[in-house]
């Protein structure tokens, strides 16, 4: 008995996750791309900057230019982060708010 309760439970397991492949394949990535957002011009300028240092030879640097790059590179990345207007959750935060939910409904 313990066996078939056992099988059964994997049964219906697999088959709710069959079809959540099929819906995955069945988007259209042109939806996805027809509405780009425009990046505002000192965010792209800063991404400019960011692809030129990706793209130097740094083998030919010095130890002090090296480090004067990352800590560039540092900053651009941080002001990228803060000038972001989205809100970022973590898990945890997001499983504490789910818990919050359950207790007070």
């Amino acid at each position: 008995m313990k066996k078939l309760s056992f099988y059964l439970m994997i049964m219906l397991l697999s088959l709710g996750a069959f079809p959540t492949t099929m819906f995955a394949a069945e988007k259209n990535i042109a939806t996805a791309t027809s509405d780009p957002k425009e990046i505002p011009a000192e965010v792209r300028t800063m991404l400019n900057r960011l692809d030129e240092i990706k793209a130097m030879d740094k083998s030919t640097l010095a130890s002090s230019e090296k480090k004067e790059l990352r800590k560039e590179v540092r900053e651009i990345k941080s002001q990228l982060r803060s000038s972001g207007n989205g809100l970022y959750l973590s898990v945890g935060a997001i499983i504490i708010i789910i818990l919050l939910l359950i207790l007070l409904l």
